[in-house]
């Protein structure tokens, strides 16, 4: 995409989204031929957030679009890159306003923080050879802000463009003895108001949160960017998108690395 689309598409997103519009797929003139060119608008975008919203550094990253079903609804055969903004990032128990979204889905997975800078020119990387850089892992939500989204017309472009619809992650406490640990079979489950509510497998997404990982840094050294000591990776969710309630109460407990809190306000009044 030339210059001067990729500007003007990542400004009719950025204002869609300043306007609280309900989200709509890039269709006609505004559509990108190719992921290379949503990724494009995605990185203006970011650019747009912290000059003129004050989203502050990235300091984390998300993988999303993981399992063949999604895949095959969104037309492609791979998944999908978001950033994560730092002042986006909270520690559990955390209390997220249901007024701040326009409609607030909570994801279930494993979050990973990175040890030491990751050298691109060591890419590409698998589960094993990435799982050196790996300082602790966690139970985790991502808070998704779908803008109230159509499922029956949604493809990878639009979504990815538009930040991957990341409004946020919600972190346990890190486990830092976690290699005793295989973090690609361990039940993870979900309860609502204290009550079970479904459970589910860690190795759902890829297959590994590692496998997760992996994809994250070489995605980042194909674009040029290294992957940071301290940043934090969201490695896909294990269970489907649970769409939250004023008052709702969420746990996420993951065998042998603890839990994560969520609690939805009932505050009315949207944040500026």
């Amino acid at each position: 995409m030339d210059r001067t689309k990729v500007e003007t598409v990542a400004r009719k997103i950025f204002e869609a989204n300043k306007q609280r519009l309900r989200f709509q797929p890039l269709r006609g003139h505004d559509e990108p031929e190719t992921l290379a060119g949503a990724y494009d608008i995605q990185d203006e975008l970011y650019r747009i957030m912290q000059a003129e919203a004050g989203a502050g550094p990235i300091a984390g990253h998300k993988i999303a679009v993981t399992s063949p079903d999604i895949q095959k609804l969104c037309g492609v055969d791979q998944p999908v890159y978001g950033s994560i903004f730092a002042n986006t990032i909270h520690r559990s128990p955390h209390v997220a306003n249901h007024a701040d979204f326009i409609r607030i889905g909570v994801e279930f997975e494993v979050a990973l923080e990175i040890a030491d800078d990751v050298p691109m020119h060591a890419a590409p990387f698998d589960a094993d050879s990435i799982s050196r850089y790996v300082a602790s892992a966690m139970p985790a939500f991502e808070l998704i802000e779908d803008r109230n989204a159509d499922y029956s017309d949604l493809d990878a472009k639009s979504i990815l463009a538009d930040r991957c619809w990341c409004g946020g992650v919600v972190l346990a406490k890190p486990v830092t003895d976690w290699r005793p640990i295989d973090l690609g079979n361990l039940t993870g489950t979900v309860t609502l108001n204290g009550e079970s509510l479904e459970s589910g497998n860690t190795g759902n997404a890829l297959g590994h949160p590692l496998n997760g990982l992996a994809w994250v840094t070489n995605h980042l050294a194909n674009r040029g960017r290294p992957l940071k000591a301290g940043e934090i990776v969201m490695t896909g969710s294990a269970l489907k998108t649970r769409f939250a309630a004023p008052g709702d109460s969420y746990t996420y407990t993951v065998q042998d690395l603890g839990e994560v809190t969520l609690q939805i306000s009932n505050n009315v009044e949207t944040a500026k």
